[in-house]
């Protein structure tokens, strides 16, 4: 397993300890001060320089030793070597509420519109330049989770006036008190209103939050952006004061692929992907402690059986719980809960699949599952 160095304090540490760089991966770091370079003086056999800035002496000594360099790419709107995850204030930085408009300076904004503007298959430059920076945000993920995190499917369409949005947000708090770290999709909708739930420590404030979240209730979904409606979308949900959960944990896994739907602002932290396939079976696989379903379309019934297909075959660990929240929408209106139920018959998934109507249900078929792994 290769170290990793972020930052150059990590650098000084690192050769601190009388430890030499053969095979260490430095990342995004600026080695051309003086004393900085001085820390390079040491083997370099197989070191690998992502996205590094270096003096040319050094660089030559590190080709010669056997290092690899990755330059970095001009002209791009993101880093493609990230090593962390994203938050809020990253995504967003430069939005003004009092100006909805200015969502599109925002560097997600940007960046989404970068993507569009290369089209479905972008030039082999900028493929690869995603593909680092995806593998890096995986990286990152993997690196925060600890645990059996817990994960909500659900529709994007749900409004922040609606009852499946206050139902979402009463499942959260009751993932909040329960301590899980918690992840969805990252967007709008259902995907917004658990975590936003998971941080409402107290339960009390649920009607004043939502009460306040209705003046900017949904924003329009298409291909297009309107960015001053999004931006009040936006500015409502930044106006709430949620404090970080004391245990809970609340991590959003969106994609640019899905762009014209910005992520939340109620995850503290985003796991962004440019692709979407990698995101969404990156999300299934990372929820070993289990998935909640709630009513959905397409992208939801696909998750259901790409997560099923997973819990199978024991391809990624022993089956996690599955938990169809809302009876009828899923044993009648979209049945397919049935059919899960079906293929699970005899296999150790069967003993981990859950159809109710009730969150607090939900919520201990979870419990139970992590209290015996």
């Amino acid at each position: 397993m290769r170290i990793e160095i972020t930052d150059v304090d990590m650098l000084r540490r690192h050769r601190a300890a009388g430890r030499d760089l053969i095979r260490v991966t430095l990342i995004s770091l600026d080695l051309t001060d003086p004393e900085v370079d001085q820390l390079l003086r040491t083997a370099l056999d197989g070191a690998l320089f992502l996205g590094c800035t270096l003096r040319p002496e050094t660089q030559r000594r590190a080709h010669a030793a056997g290092a690899l360099l990755f330059p970095i790419v001009p002209g791009l709107p993101h880093d493609v070597y990230r090593s962390r995850l994203y938050t809020c204030a990253e995504l967003f930085a430069g939005f003004d509420p009092a100006r909805p408009e200015s969502y599109a300076d925002t560097p997600d904004a940007r960046i989404y519109q970068h993507t569009r503007a290369r089209g479905a298959r972008p030039d082999p430059l900028h493929a690869l330049a995603e593909r680092l920076h995806d593998h890096g945000i995986t990286e990152a993920l993997n690196e925060v989770l600890t645990g059996l995190p817990v994960a909500v499917m659900g529709g994007h369409a749900l409004t922040r006036d609606s009852a499946g949005y206050r139902d979402a947000v009463e499942l959260g708090v009751l993932l909040g008190k329960a301590g899980f770290t918690v992840l969805t999709g990252g967007g709008p909708g259902a995907m917004e209103a658990v975590p936003l739930g998971v941080r409402l420590t107290d339960r009390s404030t649920v009607d004043d939050v939502l009460a306040g979240l209705a003046a900017a209730p949904r924003f329009a979904s298409g291909a297009t952006v309107d960015a001053a409606e999004i931006g009040r979308w936006l500015a409502a949900g930044l106006a709430v004061d949620l404090p970080a959960h004391p245990t809970a944990r609340t991590i959003g896994i969106p994609t640019w692929f899905y762009g014209h739907e910005p992520p939340n602002p109620f995850c503290e932290l985003h796991a962004k992907y440019f692709a979407n396939s990698v995101r969404e079976e990156g999300l299934l696989t990372v929820a070993t402690g289990g998935i909640v379903y709630t009513p959905g379309s397409a992208g939801t019934v696909q998750e259901v059986f790409q997560d099923y297909t997973q819990n199978h075959y024991g391809s990624v660990g022993p089956a996690a719980p599955m938990i169809f929240l809302g009876t009828r929408f899923w044993t009648e209106d979209v049945p397919a809960a049935p059919l899960v139920r079906k293929l699970a018959a005899g296999r150790p998934a069967e003993r981990w699949i859950l159809i109710t109507d009730d969150t607090a249900e939900a919520v201990e078929f979870l419990i139970s599952y992590a209290s015996v792994q």
